[in-house]
């Protein structure tokens, strides 16, 4: 396969890798951007796999909490201004109102709202505000409490980022202070019993080649990956998280010291997954200038 410049670029970018690196990189692995990026954490030569984290569409996540139900809903905008117009705020306040009465994206769409379904009054929206705009998803969460966290808040209830916790027992503000931690570290699971098996088996494989790079016999290896992978669940499930506000102990042994037991979480964040085309405002302005 042919290796571009611009692919090239798109690993520097989501890597933080040198160009030649890159390079070699794409040629080693066929062009294979995810196979890329892993050859160049084996080799030590990433900084970062940032590209999954970047943010590419507007909008605002709103979320809202009724007894021990909580539901988080994204509404998507073309550019950030719309997500700052009361207007779309309003709008964004409404369907997360409305979603505490579904379970999904798809009955939302059709529930009431102040008299039409909600994907009629999103499209009429669209023809009064000038842009296009799209009910994403919802999550809901359910426990004894729910505590509710908005980061980066545009308005009451909703911001660029939108946290839900479960808990099970009496919480006594625990709750609150999770979601501000996952907030901050955006855990992958909740425990490692509900981590992507994929992600696990991908994880593993880098590490086991990381460790091969050390040329320890084969016995050794396999004793570095077991502590590794610990870690590595440390690092990415809430529960085996260092709790932000006490690093001495686990996120989990927060909990259980506060008397309670989260049972879900919800962390979702404008944009997150969506690709969104780069504009090339001098290109534009050139061509408007030659036409």
């Amino acid at each position: 396969m042919a290796i571009t410049a611009q692919m090239v670029k798109e690993l520097r970018e989501s890597t933080g890798a040198g160009m030649m690196d890159a390079k070699k990189a794409l040629t080693e692995n066929n062009g294979d951007m995810e196979a890329s990026v892993d050859w160049l954490r084996t080799k030590g030569l990433a900084k970062a796999a940032k590209k999954s984290g970047r943010v590419a569409a507007e909008g605002l996540v709103g979320v809202a909490v009724s007894g021990g139900k909580g539901v988080a809903v994204e509404v998507n905008s073309e550019t950030d201004f719309v997500a700052k117009n009361a207007d779309f705020q309003k709008l964004v306040s409404g369907i997360t109102a409305t979603a505490l009465s579904v379970s999904d994206v798809d009955a939302l769409k059709s529930a009431d709202l102040n008299g039409k379904p909600v994907e009629t009054v999103l499209n009429e929206a669209i023809a009064v505000i000038g842009e296009n705009m799209t009910l994403r998803r919802m999550a809901v969460v359910e426990g004894d409490t729910v505590a509710s966290y908005v980061h980066t808040a545009a308005a009451d209830g909703m911001g660029r980022i939108g946290v839900l916790v479960a808990v099970k027992g009496a919480d006594n503000g625990i709750a609150k202070q999770i979601a501000m931690h996952i907030a901050a570290t955006n855990p992958a699971s909740l425990s490692e019993a509900d981590l992507d098996p994929a992600l696990v088996e991908r994880e593993k494989n880098v590490l086991t080649e990381q460790a091969r790079e050390s040329g320890k016999p084969e016995a050794v290896i396999e004793k570095m990956i077991v502590g590794r992978m610990a870690k590595y669940f440390e690092e990415v499930t809430l529960l085996g998280q260092k709790f932000v506000l006490n690093p001495d102990i686990t996120v989990a042994q927060a909990a259980k010291d506060a008397g309670v037991e989260v049972v879900a979480f919800v962390r979702m964040a404008v944009g997150e997954g969506i690709e969104k085309e780069k504009e090339d405002f001098a290109a534009e302005v050139a061509k408007t200038l030659a036409g």
